[in-house]
């Protein structure tokens, strides 16, 4: 049974340097810091593939097999993929300061410890498939999997951040039944427009690194990048219409309409950037700003769908009322 408790009772002995019993301002930065630094992990990693550092450090998980650090000789290369791996190390640290930030309500608010814990978890994973993708040449599946994991993390760190300011769900629902329904399918085409996204990408001409070759050619999917780029931008145009939907109908159900209007002004973006990329002969600057962008759309349907259920509130937990 759920409860609200007061963060004045709870809380009345707390200091700055221990750990919350509540959820505080300290979980609330610390969980869009997780946001944040993911989406910013996202835009380096593009970087190192748009700017063909892929294996500016050449093995892993040292930067040579001489250094950790990159080199002098390296140049340019060396210093933008290690920079990418020394981010990675501030991704663990914030990682472990929210899960310290909630470890104390593993028992109260069970949502914000598995959250903070599948995060942290998923780094690991994170840093072994970005060692394989150096490992295997930059192999444009493993690449792309280094990617989908992003995905992933950046939907539970956007879940961390709605939940710590929000509250856990509650059953009651705030939309009727054909407006489920609709953001179903806005998760679905926002999954197979991402790994289309995906595959497009590993077919076209930026591989990552100039040195990842095998027999004299680009280490690529195989597949038609100009047929792929059509392909990708059916299932775009379909989340775009279903968002529509969603706008038009929180209006309509006088519903607030703020995330789903921060949705369709991304996709928007997004469209408007990939189709510019596309008749550019994909700038490295776009296709990175596509990226992102890819990132905050993952954020922003993660945010629309959590707003279908109604939230306790930011202090209820989830201990039984004494009897």
């Amino acid at each position: 049974m759920t409860r609200v408790a007061s963060p004045v009772d709870q809380d009345v002995r707390t200091r700055w340097w221990s750990l919350p019993r509540v959820v505080d301002p300290r979980v609330v930065v610390l969980a869009w810091a997780s946001f944040v630094v993911e989406v910013v992990l996202i835009g380096t990693g593009g970087l190192v593939r748009l700017t063909a550092s892929g294996l500016g450090c050449p093995t892993w998980p040292r930067c040579t097999a001489d250094s950790l650090v990159s080199t002098p000789e390296m140049g340019v290369h060396g210093i933008i993929e290690f920079g990418n791996r020394l981010l990675t190390f501030v991704l663990v640290v914030v990682a472990i300061a929210m899960f310290l930030a909630v470890v104390r309500m593993r028992r109260t608010r069970p949502e914000l410890f598995w959250l903070a814990f599948a995060q942290g978890a998923a780094i690991p994973v994170q840093a072994v498939i970005g060692g394989l993708s150096v490992l295997t040449n930059l192999n444009p599946y493993v690449v792309g999997l280094h990617f989908v994991v992003s995905m992933a993390l950046t939907a539970i760190t956007a879940t961390l951040v709605h939940r710590s300011m929000n509250g856990p769900r509650t059953a009651r629902r705030l939309v009727p039944n054909w407006y489920v329904g609709v953001v179903r399918g806005t998760i679905a085409a926002t999954a197979v427009t991402v790994l289309l996204g995906i595959l497009t990408t590993g077919s076209g001409p930026h591989a990552g690194a100039d040195e990842a070759v095998d027999g004299g050619r680009l280490h690529r999917t195989g597949l038609d990048p100009a047929v792929l780029q059509h392909v990708h931008a059916v299932p775009a145009y379909v989340l775009f219409a279903l968002t529509l939907v969603l706008v038009i109908g929180a209006v309509r159900l006088q519903l607030s309409s703020k995330w789903a209007l921060l949705l369709l002004v991304v996709e928007f973006l997004q469209i408007a950037v990939g189709l510019t990329q596309a008749r550019t002969a994909l700038p490295v600057g776009l296709v990175g700003t596509h990226m992102v962008l890819a990132g905050l759309l993952v954020g922003a349907v993660t945010v629309v769908t959590l707003t279908t259920r109604a939230t306790a509130g930011r202090f209820a937990t989830r201990e039984p009322v004494a009897r």
